[in-house]
Formats: C-alpha cells, sequence, structure tokens
C-alpha cells in the first residue's frame, strides 16, 4: 500500500476548494464596474455636498505648512490655527472674488463695442457671400448677434459659478472645523498607523501629494499670468492684467485652462482690433501658455504627484461630471484621494500604479550566472 504524505491531501483539498470558491474573473469585473458605476452615480447625486467637501480639505491640506511653520516658531496653538484659517479663508476670497471681477469686467466691456460688432458681423457675411456660402439663414443669424446678450449669459455664468461652489456658509463652516482639527489629528493618525501602516503611508503620501501640486500649479499659474499680462499689453487688448489674472485662475483647470484663460482677451482682440489682433493674442498665448503648460508643467507637476497626462485629462473630464464646474478645479486632489485609498493602500492592486504614473523606470533584466559546465 503507498504511502501518500498527509499534508498532499490536504493541499489537494485547498485547490479544489479555491477553485470551487473562486469567482470567474468576468464576474468580478463586471462587479467592479457596477461598483465603480453606483459610486459615480451616488457621487453625482451628492455633488452639492461632496464637491465643496473636498474643496474645504483640499484648502485645509493646501495650508497645513501655515500652522507646522507658526507652531516650529513656538506661537501658541490657538494662534498658529487662527493663522491656518485666515490663509485657507483668503485663498477662498481670492479665488471666488477674483474670478466674479474677471467676469463682470468682461461683460461691463462688451455692450462698448456694439458698433463694431455690427462691422465685424457684416464683415462675416460679405466674406461667406464670396465663397458661396452666403443664405438666408446665415444672414438672419448674424443680424441677431447682440453683445447685450452675450453680457447677459456672462452674468448668468457669474451666477452658476457662485452657485457651482454650493453654500458658501456650508464650506466656510466645514473649513472652520477642517482647519481647528488638524492639531488633534496627530494622536488619531498614530493609532491608525499601528493598526493600518499601509493606509497611513498612503493618505500621507495623498496630503504630501496634493500640496506639491497646488503650489507648481500655483507658481506656474503665477508665470503665466505675468508673460500673458505682458504679451496682451504689448499687443494693445483691454484690461491686461485683469486677463493674466484670468489666466493664473484658469491655470488649476487641467489640460484646458489655457483655451478658456485666451476666450475673453482673444475675442476683446478681435473687437479691437480685427482679425489680426485675434490672431496674435492667440498666437502669443500659443507660444507661452502651451510650451509651459503642456511641454514643462505637466512634466513637474506630473512627476511630483504621480499622474501621467492621460490619467489627470481623463480625470478632469470624469471629475467635471460628476462634480460641475469645482470638479475641474478638484479633478487632480480628487484623483489622488482614490490613488491613497484604492491603489497605494492595498498591495493586492499595486499592479495599477505602472499604468497611472507619470514616470515608470524600466526594470533592468535579471542575469543569472551560470556555474560552468552547468
Amino acid at each position: 500500500m503507498p504511502l501518500v504524505p498527509a499534508d498532499s491531501s490536504r493541499t489537494a483539498d485547498d485547490v479544489r476548494g479555491a477553485s470551487a470558491g473562486a469567482l470567474p474573473r468576468s464576474i468580478v469585473v463586471l462587479l467592479g464596474i457596477a461598483g465603480v458605476v453606483a459610486t459615480g452615480v451616488g457621487i453625482k447625486a451628492a455633488s452639492g455636498i461632496v464637491a465643496p467637501a473636498v474643496l474645504a480639505l483640499v484648502l485645509t491640506i493646501a495650508v497645513l505648512p501655515v500652522g507646522r511653520w507658526a507652531r516650529s516658531h513656538r506661537w501658541p496653538g490657538w494662534l498658529a490655527t487662527l493663522a491656518a484659517l485666515v490663509a485657507a479663508y483668503l485663498i477662498l476670497l481670492v479665488m471666488v472674488v477674483g474670478l466674479v471681477v474677471c467676469l463682470i469686467k468682461f461683460a461691463d466691456l462688451l455692450p462698448a463695442y456694439a458698433a463694431e460688432t455690427k462691422d465685424l458681423t457684416k464683415d462675416v457675411e460679405d466674406g461667406l457671400a464670396q465663397v458661396g456660402l452666403s443664405t438666408s439663414a446665415t444672414s438672419d443669424a448674424l443680424s441677431k448677434v447682440d453683445l447685450s446678450k452675450l453680457a447677459g449669459l456672462v452674468g448668468d455664468l457669474i451666477s452658476g459659478v457662485l452657485g457651482a461652489l454650493g453654500n458658501l456658509f456650508f464650506l466656510v463652516t466645514l473649513m472652520f472645523f477642517f482647519v481647528v482639527a488638524v492639531p488633534g489629528f496627530a494622536p488619531r493618525v498614530a493609532a491608525l498607523r499601528g493598526t493600518k501602516p499601509g493606509l497611513t503611508a498612503a493618505l500621507g503620501k495623498f496630503v504630501r501629494g496634493s500640496q506639491t501640486y497646488l503650489l507648481m500649479t500655483a507658481l506656474f499659474g503665477a508665470i503665466v499670468g505675468v508673460l500673458d499680462a505682458g504679451a496682451l499689453w504689448l499687443l494693445g487688448v483691454p484690461l491686461p492684467l485683469v486677463w493674466g489674472f484670468f489666466s493664473f485662475l484658469t491655470n488649476f483647470i487641467p489640460n484646458i485652462g489655457f483655451v478658456i484663460g485666451v476666450i475673453p482677451p482673444a475675442f476683446l482682440a478681435l473687437l479691437d482690433g480685427g482679425w489680426e489682433a485675434m490672431l496674435w493674442v492667440i498666437v502669443a498665448y500659443s507660444l507661452l501658455n502651451v510650451t509651459i503648460q503642456t511641454f514643462i508643467q505637466p512634466r513637474i507637476v506630473g512627476n511630483s504627484v504621480g499622474l501621467s497626462a492621460e490619467i489627470t485629462f481623463i480625470s478632469l473630464v470624469v471629475w467635471t461630471f460628476l462634480l460641475g464646474a469645482l470638479g475641474a478645479l478638484l479633478a487632480v486632489p480628487m484623483t489622488l484621494l482614490l490613488r491613497a485609498i484604492f491603489i497605494d493602500a492595498d498591495d493586492r492592486a499595486s499592479w495599477v500604479a505602472p499604468l497611472i504614473d507619470a514616470q515608470v523606470e524600466d526594470e533592468k533584466p535579471v542575469v543569472v550566472d551560470e556555474e560552468p559546465g552547468g
């Protein structure tokens, strides 16, 4: 009677049990897709709460160095917290007021170009007639072009911007509680590190990545804003400082911020100086913004936060769809947060990281030395 090792029978049973209990890969994939869709539907339904909450969290993370610097210089705890809170409120105030002022200035300038608009529409109609594209429908549409209506649309956009922030009282209150709670998080993080060290490390990476992203984006936005304002001043476009600041704000929208930032000055250049002036504005913005925002900034920012350019663009589309206008500003921080929770904190999902990283080092093949005569 042959002897069978006791552990070999258990191993076979374990393998058969695992095979019988494991779900097919197709079912696992379908369940994962269903979970993602359900989560997206829930986020979109609660976007009025989720977007302000994430914005408050991001602004709190942005001002963490302020409180840390104040405590390192032996400021009282309450004063360090107050300094961080004031810094967070100032950032929010500059963003909201600055964007609204830029749009108001644009709306105020439009009615002054009513005569130029009529001449421009006539030139367009004549050009279409010369190439045989003029029809009664196009003529009727061009005759209805009215800058006062466009100013009204800009006014609606201003209302939409304010509405996208949700309840300002809710946002301001959240920021207060988040910033005030920061000093008390040290023992909580220490306790979490003892039970979930991987999750703690991933969340720490998220905080550092968000701070780096905000700092680098603000730095490059300031550079782009100054260069754009100088170019617009040389080209004689009205309100160059306003549009330079507008470029700074739109730089926080990844990938398409340049396109949004060039629309108001290019349109004003068209009304003020004609097609040639608008073309020069577009060329100047393309040379400055595309060089910095497309070739330089993504390499530095992407490498620092660990997201590739294509993932950043997909994040912009997805979070704008789910959270509205604020989703465009929060696209990168939201993606970093999800990465920290679902990828960096779970070793089983580490295979996803090379697919979304900005830069992946090639692994050198392992060379095994064979013994002579082997």
